[in-house]
């Protein structure tokens, strides 16, 4: 194999190629590449914290959810609470209504009964009282039967 001139000058310029590269163009190169891998490792860490975050957001809306259930419960306990008190003080109120009624019903019943004996005590004196013009038509002391059917009426 022979060594010629054009061997050393291509390697001449392969060196000199190498080193222009090494001084000129492969710093660059590595600098975009740090920053390339810089830029991905905080994009990795970026995106670790963004699933950290869901993850506690995810928490927190459960016990978001757990504590609006919780107080959904609570509400629905209160509302079925205050309408049992609703229904049994509607209960009392019909009931003291009924006993009310019920003692104006009696009341009134009383006050015909009243009435009823009243007039039955009239008829019963009216008729004492045709009874007694018949006894004094028939009978002479009339002052004496006057009393007499006074003190019936008056028991009557």
């Amino acid at each position: 194999m022979d060594i010629n001139a054009t061997l050393i000058g291509q390697a001449v310029w392969f060196g000199l190629f190498i080193w222009f590269t090494m001084k000129f163009v492969w710093p660059p190169l590595q600098r975009a590449m740090h920053e390339r891998q810089k830029r991905i490792a905080d994009g990795l860490a970026a995106a670790e914290r963004g699933k950290q975050e869901l993850e506690r957001a995810a928490k927190r809306t459960e016990e978001i959810l757990v504590e609006a259930r919780h107080k959904a419960q609570e509400l629905l306990a209160q509302a079925d609470k205050r309408a049992a008190q609703l229904v049994e003080e509607a209960k009392n109120a019909a009931k003291a209504e009924g006993e009310r009624q019920l003692a104006g019903a009696k009341a009134e019943i009383e006050q015909e009964v009243f009435r009823a004996k009243e007039a039955l005590r009239t008829q019963v004196a009216a008729l004492a009282v045709a009874g007694a013009e018949q006894i004094l038509r028939r009978e002479v002391d009339a002052r004496a039967h006057a009393d007499l059917l006074k003190q019936v009426q008056g028991q009557l």
